[in-house]
């Protein structure tokens, strides 16, 4: 087992090595530049959007409703853990650098929800299906349909064995370990030398059941299960936040100097500035964009479902999906973790640190700060392997050719497996996976989306100036 956990560790580390950062924060800088920041310029309306679908759109979820979804599957452990993961590796500069690659990945997430609407189909059942083994297919032309099957092919498996079920549940049990047995003194057995507790196998056995009640029932069950849960949490969770900033307002400057000197590598010794900037880079963007997956090609597939005529308002609603995750959510995690200074201690791992920051920081009782963290990570967690579930179904339905109900369903039960056994496996080597698949995902998508950005760019600019009058 430690064999292959150092094998999955280097595999990752060439994935997600220079090239691929470079890569995608380059495509949002190109399509920022192409868009003439449309993602600061217009951030007004398509927040106006986000919360009023279109009346005459066709489709089969709301706007609204296909946003939820996809951030059902983007606010999730990477919100929390991640962020987390992402500073303790990196330093607090990790932050900066997170937030620098979300503000470029929202010109990216834009343009992967317009090709979304734009070059969609509709099956013999009537469903709306998108994305980039789509666009790819009907916007570059035919013969890159094996690239289309490529990114399908990798989204398959980061939804089933990445980041749609094994790191999702690990969150989750994990943070109620951390809750209910600290101590880890209730041992239900011992596999691979490796002990878990009865609070593991009870959490996960639960959080299995439910996802298989919501995910048998496909894309419209989702939908209504999302659009209920995950506003509420993504309230919930910015409150407690706002409620840590305020009780800890006086840290909070020297917390941001902190960050910024940590991103520019001001604290480490001398010669090692460069070494400690391209570190919490690295990082930063890393976590970014497992958080918001911008560039990775996901949000589009749930946005292609959406009702809507207008490729440019869908692409201004999915674009709002990377702000609410990373600009909002992780920035509030981040500055949490680096004001309480729970990231410098050595002992602390994952969601353990941001455990500590809450109960450092909240004025309530820790027990109390450790439950509420608890329970917003299993909302966030729960739901990113929903929207998981459908983005990697549709993976499959693409690589097969048409829609099958049995091997639909018969798919469906073996991501519900996948989560099943997925808090038996250890941390290091799920994440790492879980970067791996996400990673070679983003290399398909990101060649896609500057191919097409001429078409993005040429029908915005049109969009917006046939509309003026009306927005």
């Amino acid at each position: 087992m430690e064999k292959l956990t150092e094998f999955v560790t280097m595999v990752d580390g060439w994935v997600w090595g220079i090239p691929l950062i470079a890569l995608i924060l380059l495509c949002g800088i190109w399509l920022t530049l192409r868009l003439r920041g449309l993602q600061l310029r217009h951030l007004g309306k398509a927040l106006k959007f986000m919360v009023k679908n279109e009346e005459s759109g066709e489709g089969e979820v709301t706007s609204f409703g296909a946003l939820c979804t996809a951030l059902s599957a983007t606010i999730g452990t990477g919100n929390i853990v991640g962020v987390a993961t992402a500073i303790a590796a990196g330093g607090p500069g990790a932050l900066l650098w997170m937030e620098v690659a979300a503000l470029f990945g929202m010109a990216t997430k834009y343009s992967e929800g317009f090709l979304a609407i734009k070059y969609r189909t509709i099956d013999k059942n009537g469903h709306y299906l998108g994305g980039p083994f789509y666009y790819i297919e009907n916007g570059m032309g035919s013969r890159w349909k094996w690239l289309a099957k490529l990114f399908a092919l990798f989204g398959m498996l980061a939804g089933l064995l990445g980041i749609g079920t094994i790191t999702q549940i690990n969150g989750i049990t994990s943070a109620a370990n951390n809750f209910f047995d600290p101590d880890k003194s209730g041992i239900a057995f011992t596999l691979f030398e490796q002990d878990y507790t009865w609070t593991t196998v009870i959490m996960g056995l639960l959080i299995t059941a439910c996802a298989a009640l919501v995910i048998i029932g496909g894309l419209k069950r989702i939908s209504q299960i999302s659009q209920i849960v995950v506003p509420f949490m993504a309230v919930a969770y910015v409150l407690c936040c706002l409620i840590l900033m305020v009780c800890n307002a006086k840290a909070i400057p020297a917390a941001v100097v902190e960050i910024v000197r940590s991103a520019f590598g001001m604290d480490a010794v001398a010669g090692g500035a460069l070494g400690a900037m391209m570190v919490a880079m690295q990082k930063g963007i890393a976590r970014g964009i497992f958080s918001n997956e911008a560039g990775l090609g996901s949000a589009p597939i749930a946005a292609a479902a959406a009702k809507t005529k207008e490729p440019v308002r869908q692409g201004l609603v999915t674009m709002t999906g990377t702000f609410i995750d990373t600009i909002v959510i992780c920035t509030m995690t981040g500055l949490a973790i680096v004001v309480s200074g729970a990231w410098q201690n050595p002992e602390l791992e994952g969601v353990e640190i941001t455990d500590a920051a809450f109960q450092h920081g909240l004025p309530f009782p820790g027990q109390v700060s450790s439950f509420i963290l608890m329970a917003c990570l299993v909302f966030f967690a729960f739901t990113t392997i929903l929207g998981w579930s459908y983005y990697s179904e549709r993976c499959l339905t693409y690589l097969r050719g048409k829609s099958s109900h049995a091997l639909t369903l018969s798919y469906r039960w073996l991501y519900i497996v996948a989560v099943f056994i997925g808090p038996y496996l250890t941390v290091e080597a799920v994440w790492d996976t879980a970067d791996i698949f996400n990673g070679l995902m983003a290399f398909p998508n990101v060649i896609a989306l500057i191919v097409l950005s001429g078409v993005v760019a040429q029908e915005t600019k049109q969009y917006f100036k046939e509309k003026r009058h009306l927005l």
